[in-house]
């Protein structure tokens, strides 16, 4: 007896969205929604829309510094509540790239404050997805700005190779290579390197 088997495809919207040429592991791929959620495959760790920024990032070692960070920052129930919040997360290649000694001394207790100051300027309120920055940059003739939740500025531009690109106060840039990895509490982006605010008196 002859088995047929069907494969169905789906195609969500129909249509093309805006895309990055970060890295060659830049795209984050889109899997069939489930009971609990929608999941992306963020470089091998399956990441579900129902849970939150905490739990989503807890899941993939390549952000083991970051998760050590906000804990140590005292912040792991701000990026647990209900937000909404949009969360540029640093990889740990990207906490490498800091001056030689600099993350060591931030997370000493003594430091914590400091800490506190630039985690949050990773983050935003809001739920913002790569198309609202992108519209936001071409209705601002190329550039736009945001406030983060530690009161500190970020630009974002779109360069020559179409990613958008994040400038911290000090002019330090970070490019957007992963995005629009859907939260329970906001939009997780990934970023290729720290942004650093400009110290302060704490």
């Amino acid at each position: 007896m002859r088995k047929w088997f069907i494969v169905i495809l789906i195609i969500v919207g129909g249509q093309r969205l805006f895309a990055q040429n970060a890295t060659p592991n830049a795209p984050v791929i889109d899997s069939v929604k489930a009971k609990w959620g929608k999941v992306k495959n963020v470089n091998g760790t399956k990441m579900i829309s129902s849970n939150n920024i905490i739990e989503n990032i807890e899941l993939s070692n390549e952000y083991s510094v970051l998760v050590t960070a906000i804990e140590d920052a005292g912040l792991t129930e701000t990026f647990k509540s209900k937000g909404p919040i949009t969360f540029f997360a640093p990889t740990n290649q990207a906490f490498e790239k800091l001056p030689a000694g600099e993350l060591d001394t931030l997370l000493k207790p003594s430091h914590k404050l400091e800490l506190n100051y630039l985690i949050t300027s990773h983050a935003i309120v809001g739920s913002l997805s790569v198309r609202d920055i992108q519209r936001k940059i071409n209705s601002n003739k190329g550039e736009a700005t945001f406030r983060t939740i530690a009161g500190t500025t970020l630009t974002a531009k779109i360069d020559a190779n179409r990613n958008i690109v994040l400038i911290d106060d000090n002019g330090g840039k970070s490019i957007i290579s992963k995005f629009d990895i859907q939260q329970s509490n906001g939009m997780l982006h990934i970023v290729n390197a720290v942004l650093v605010p400009k110290s302060r008196n704490i």
